[in-house]
């Protein structure tokens, strides 16, 4: 399908890429901690009839340079763009932190009309990296609303990783224990999923090693209906038909295999598709 591109400047740094002959159907597309605008996937969804908007949320102009306290105005504005050109049915595709996040702006934005939340979370956790102010420490929320902090779960400074320092470790265990540590906190840090009007698709995978995302996803289905699509062998990064592989991170252990995550990735793709066109 032939498509068209265009970069944007304003609200924030982006990309659109919507099939040349219209639609009905728009996206929303949230990379997760990476921060980078999702480029190759809008491509691959505006391929399949969906206009697709990927952002810059953090790191840009004017926004926080980390994942610190950031408005989730960024996403409702960003609904508000496909709604104004012309989509009828609106969905946000987020993955990790990004899927946190729309999560989150589903609760409070009713012209979400679905949710694709890969490897998501089911609680608002606190900061990755700096605020606005520059500093990391003391922990804050990862966002607000109408310039609120929303309760978060922080870090348990105690943790320490059973890998080697010199190589990527995996922090799934840092969340778990961040979990029990802060115990009380959990109530009002839970996503109020059940608020929002959204159908809600979660892909997930069973050897996630950056965070628990089944047990979270689970706690989801827990609060209201949803479809929920995993694959015990896949890791942290669902990769969906015709992306091309994920670079290994220095940093960071995601678990899965490269062929696992493809195989989630193509039993969630037709699942997505649907979804989003309603």
């Amino acid at each position: 399908m032939d498509i068209v591109e265009r970069e944007l400047a304003e609200p924030w740094e982006g990309f659109l890429a919507a099939p040349a002959r219209g639609t009905g159907a728009g996206v929303l597309v949230l990379a997760g901690s990476s921060g980078r605008i999702e480029r190759e996937r809008a491509r691959l969804l505006a391929r399949q009839g969906i206009a697709a908007l990927a952002i810059r949320w953090y790191g840009g102009r004017g926004q926080p340079p980390g994942i610190c306290e950031v408005p989730l105005e960024t996403f409702t504005a960003g609904v508000g763009f496909l709604r104004d050109n012309g989509a009828r049915r609106v969905g946000i595709l987020g993955l990790s932190k990004g899927a946190e996040a729309a999560l989150l702006t589903a609760v409070r934005e009713p012209r979400v009309d679905v949710v694709v939340a890969l490897s998501p979370t089911s609680l608002v956790w606190c900061n990755v990296g700096p605020g606005r102010d520059g500093a990391e420490r003391p922990y804050r929320s990862s966002w607000t609303w109408r310039g609120r902090p929303l309760p978060f779960v922080p870090m348990d400074g105690s943790w320490t990783p059973a890998e080697p320092a010199d190589g990527p470790v995996a922090v799934r265990g840092w969340y778990e224990r961040s979990e029990r540590a802060f115990a009380e906190r959990l109530p009002a840090a839970e996503i109020p999923v059940e608020r929002a009007r959204a159908d809600l698709l979660l892909v997930v995978g069973g050897d996630d090693e950056m965070w628990p995302s089944l047990p979270f996803a689970r706690r989801l289905a827990e609060r209201r209906p949803v479809r929920l699509i995993t694959h015990d062998d896949a890791g942290h990064r669902p990769r969906l038909p015709g992306e091309g592989p994920f670079t290994p991170s220095p940093r960071f252990r995601h678990g899965g295999t490269p062929e696992a995550d493809a195989l989630l990735g193509e039993s969630a793709w037709p699942h997505i598709l649907d979804a989003l066109r309603g």
